[in-house]
């Protein structure tokens, strides 16, 4: 299936659930350039959501054989396929929807090569094949919104140990006199916290977004916090660049240099970043999230296909 990589041969089409907090969005496709069909439904209580997803996901099966799935969640979630609650949704901040089975409610019934992995792992992967991550090993894909998740891949690979990049948790120095609340129930100064959409609606009280400029210092803590992630992700695996997507930098753009500019500051010469494109906008736009589904599924056949020409091979020894 690498041929969906450049948009070439005509094979099964595979299906991409993206399950993020407010939406889904399910795609069915052979390449980026051949969608065939897209559908998206209001993220409700897992009892809701799950088997409406299921639905969609059996019809297009029964339409034409689907070649395999790729569902990228939001997270926390379960990524140990030795836990009893791999693809299960972990200590989320979303209510209700702890302990969903994503996974076996969703793809399980139709025993299809299937990847599982983050939303925003999803999306990484997808600018890495066709994005602003192209040719690159080493990738970070941040998405501010509602909350603030981090697809983090080094040396081609989502990480992994105790969990998956949990970077929009980790806890950052306020700056002084920033006395905000928190977003995050669990933390009173991570990103996430201090610096997603849901930061800057308390940061606003009152006030509406739209009647806030640029120049306004509401954005000074903001850029503060994410530029200080950006240098812990520099500091720590090194991603060779870092898009930023969500729906803050897009209703923002100001944003972007300006997080630049603070992370350079906070280096001080002592790592050198490359001379230009270093933070940058997702390539793909919106469609990352839904194709980061699709990546996961190509990548899932692709590993099924290994497998089954190992024990192929070793049949014949």
């Amino acid at each position: 299936m690498r041929h969906m990589a450049d948009g070439g041969a005509r094979g099964a089409p595979l299906a991409g659930v993206e399950l993020g907090g407010t939406k889904c969005v399910c795609t069915l496709a052979r390449s980026p350039e051949e969608v065939i069909d897209q559908v998206t439904l209001p993220t409700l209580s897992p009892g809701e959501t799950l088997p409406a997803l299921a639905a969609i996901l059996r019809d297009w099966h029964a339409r034409e054989p689907l070649g395999g799935i790729g569902i990228a969640s939001f997270g926390p979630v379960c990524l140990d396929r030795a836990s009893p609650r791999y693809g299960h949704v972990l200590a989320t901040n979303k209510p209700g929807w702890r302990d969903a089975d994503v996974l076996g409610t969703v793809a399980a019934p139709l025993g299809l090569p299937t990847g599982f992995d983050t939303d925003v792992n999803g999306a990484a992967l997808a600018e890495m094949r066709w994005g602003a991550g192209r040719g690159l090993d080493d990738f970070a894909y941040v998405t501010v919104g509602t909350g603030v998740g981090v697809g983090l891949v080094v040396h081609g690979r989502p990480t992994r140990g105790l969990g998956h990049s949990e970077l929009g948790h980790i806890r950052v120095p306020r700056a002084a006199g920033d006395t905000a609340p928190s977003a995050c129930r669990y933390h009173d100064d991570c990103v996430e916290g201090l610096a997603s959409g849901s930061a800057l609606q308390l940061r606003l009280g009152t006030r509406r977004v739209e009647d806030v400029g640029p120049d306004d210092p509401i954005w000074d803590p903001i850029v503060d916090v994410l530029a200080a992630m950006c240098h812990a992700l520099v500091g720590s695996t090194g991603p060779l660049r870092i898009a930023i997507g969500g729906g803050m930098p897009v209703k923002q753009p100001h944003l972007l240099p300006r997080i630049a500019a603070r992370l350079e500051a906070s280096l001080a010469g002592y790592i050198e970043l490359p001379a230009e494109g270093y933070i940058v906008p997702p390539a793909l736009g919106d469609r990352a999230g839904p194709l980061g589904a699709i990546a996961l599924a190509i990548d899932a056949v692709e590993a099924a296909g290994d497998v089954a020409a190992r024990v192929e091979a070793e049949a014949m020894l």
